[in-house]
């Protein structure tokens, strides 16, 4: 089993994810802000830290061989371009620093589908992240989503027709399926399997592949 450490862990994929990694044997420290220690479950180690300042958690991350990185701005939108910057982006900074300082074996990051004509400050910042990653020399996964569907984060059902649409011509059938909907529960299944399934380089799990990994078996 692996020993991961995880930010953002409080928020909406993270608090999911924890106690699915823990319930498989796993062992888990998570970094939260002071003040958050209840939102993680009384299993987790808790590592008190403000995940936006350089080496605020470095020492903490010593001998877990896994990283997983899920830090980012809620309910993103083209409005909050100035939050992804202030937030997203120093998170994974500092995380890719300490990561490889500590000497973590492999990274899994939370990106997003790319590219597209939208959402472009968003996509930016991510993909200044995987630069990151990829500069470090760790190996690492990039888990590619474009809108999780899931309690609260219904709406999108509605354009389900035109995404089936659009996947059956030509000209937009590679973009609507880059872009497509997976819901919570195959994104979990897709962190779940890149934790036990460790990347060999750079593996990038984009949408079609994140519908299509075998589901995890429970512990």
């Amino acid at each position: 089993m692996s020993s991961i450490f995880v930010t953002g862990g409080t928020g909406y994929i993270g608090s999911r994810l924890i106690p699915l990694l823990a319930n498989r044997g796993h062992e888990l420290k998570a970094v939260v802000r002071p003040g958050s220690e209840r939102k993680i479950p009384a299993h987790v180690s808790i590592v008190s830290a403000d995940p936006l300042q350089n080496d605020s958690y470095t020492e903490s991350i010593r001998g877990c061989d896994t990283f997983v990185h899920l830090i980012g701005v809620p309910h993103p939108s083209p409005a909050k371009a100035a939050q992804f910057r202030a937030v997203d982006l120093p998170s994974i900074q500092v995380a890719v620093k300490g990561a490889r300082d500590a000497g973590i074996r492999h990274f899994i990051y939370l990106s997003v589908a790319q590219p597209a004509s939208m959402m472009e400050a968003f996509i930016a910042v991510r993909a200044e992240g995987e630069a990151l990653i990829r500069d470090s020399g760790m190996k690492a996964t990039f888990v590619r989503p474009w809108y999780v569907l899931g309690p609260g984060h219904w709406w999108p059902y509605a354009l389900v027709p035109f995404y089936w649409i659009a996947e059956l011509l030509p000209p937009t059938r590679e973009s609507a399926r880059r872009l497509g909907l997976v819901s919570i529960s195959q994104m979990l299944n897709a962190l779940v399997w890149a934790v036990e399934h460790p990347a060999e380089n750079i593996r990038i799990l984009d949408v079609p592949a994140i519908r299509k990994l075998p589901r995890s078996k429970s512990s």
